[in-house]
């Protein structure tokens, strides 16, 4: 038996040697892609949200096993943000602070080569990606249980960004203790307020008396934890490591499927990936039938929608702007007859972003 053991950790040694070699090769092409760009553009697009997907699909398409597709993906994710750090070191802006959710969608989206930085609002993430000062941004837009984040709609209509990508995350709520916590003496648990809807009722059927106190993220609720003994708190797994938390009760959440949808906004344009959606905000003059009107044009090409959301304009009382999210790309011939369409028709057209669906 040790003489195949040893045999089989060769193999294992040799291939690794081998990996390592092929990973230097391929940051070496990379660093090499960096200085064509560089000749051949003043000003270079280093992060390509339309290629990465193209690759990450690819590599999901073609994975034979016994790895599954999405543990492999996950794995190449990494290898392309340390060669993507090689031809452009990059700073995203995410809502934080640290141990949110929000940060783990942009690492799961970036990997781990970039630099995060945590915001304190979600306005804030949209002026720092508008000034330069970060690259790219992620904001949460909605959750499969509580609906819509209704503060990022309403930051795109003042905002010249664009969608560049999307990320959704599984969302999973612990039940954490602190190192001081007397679990027999709790008397409040802290998490943010969607957190606590989305373990409603869980908490009511094991916790009705403790007070819930919502408070500004799961990772201020899991800070919390250090200095007091009669709380617990409400976060994910982030949260938990990082201030060094034990889980309680893991899974929580009242749907086994909830999912939180992140969107990347940046500067940029991204062309078409082959499956795609597309957000706009749309607004027309306020008249019976509108809602029927604006949506015609997409039922007559075919084109599913696959989000609508109304938000008032603040431009006149009971005046709504609609944003809607719908599959193919702005450069597609049928969408953009959709939009011709609707513009002629009198109505104003704001194409948010086209961008690859989530590929992870």
């Amino acid at each position: 038996m040790t003489e195949s053991l040893d045999k089989l950790r060769d193999q294992i040694d040799a291939l690794d040697q081998q990996l390592q070699d092929l990973l230097n090769h391929r940051a070496e092409l990379a660093h090499q892609v960096a200085e064509v760009k560089r000749r051949e553009d003043a000003e270079p697009v280093f992060y390509r949200p339309e290629r990465e997907a193209q690759v990450l699909s690819r590599i999901k398409e073609r994975n034979k096993g016994p790895i599954d597709a999405e543990s492999m993906a996950r794995l190449f994710r990494e290898v392309m943000s340390v060669c993507l750090a090689l031809e452009q070191p990059m700073r995203v802006a995410f809502l934080g602070p640290e141990g949110t959710f929000t940060q783990q969608a942009a690492i799961k989206h970036f990997g781990h080569a970039v630099e995060s930085v945590p915001l304190g609002a979600i306005d804030e993430v949209f002026r720092e990606v508008e000034a330069g000062a970060v690259h790219f941004g992620v904001v949460p837009v909605e959750n499969s249980t509580e609906g819509m984040v209704n503060h990022t709609l309403d930051s795109f209509m003042n905002s010249d960004l664009k969608i560049c990508g999307e990320v959704e995350l599984r969302i999973h709520h612990h039940l954490l203790a602190g190192p001081h916590t007397r679990r027999d003496k709790v008397t409040r648990i802290y998490s943010h307020q969607q957190t606590l809807a989305q373990c409603r009722q869980w908490l009511d059927a094991h916790m009705p008396a403790v007070e819930r106190v919502a408070v500004s993220s799961n990772a201020e609720a899991a800070r919390r934890l250090k200095d007091e003994w009669n709380a617990m708190a409400i976060a994910g797994d982030m949260a938990r490591e990082l201030y060094d938390l034990e889980p309680v009760q893991r899974n929580i959440e009242d749907r086994p499927d909830n999912t939180t949808r992140f969107l990347i906004i940046g500067r940029q344009d991204t062309p078409p990936s082959g499956r795609d959606k597309t957000s706009l905000l749309i607004s027309g003059k306020n008249r019976p039938g509108l809602l029927s009107d604006l949506l015609r044009p997409f039922r007559d090409k075919g084109i599913n929608l696959t989000r609508l959301e109304s938000r008032p304009s603040r431009i006149a009382n009971w005046s709504y702007v609609f944003f809607v999210d719908c599959e193919g790309h702005k450069a597609d011939a049928t969408l953009t007859e959709v939009l011709e369409t609707l513009e002629a028709d009198g109505n104003t057209i704001k194409v948010l972003g086209s961008y690859p669906k989530a590929v992870l």
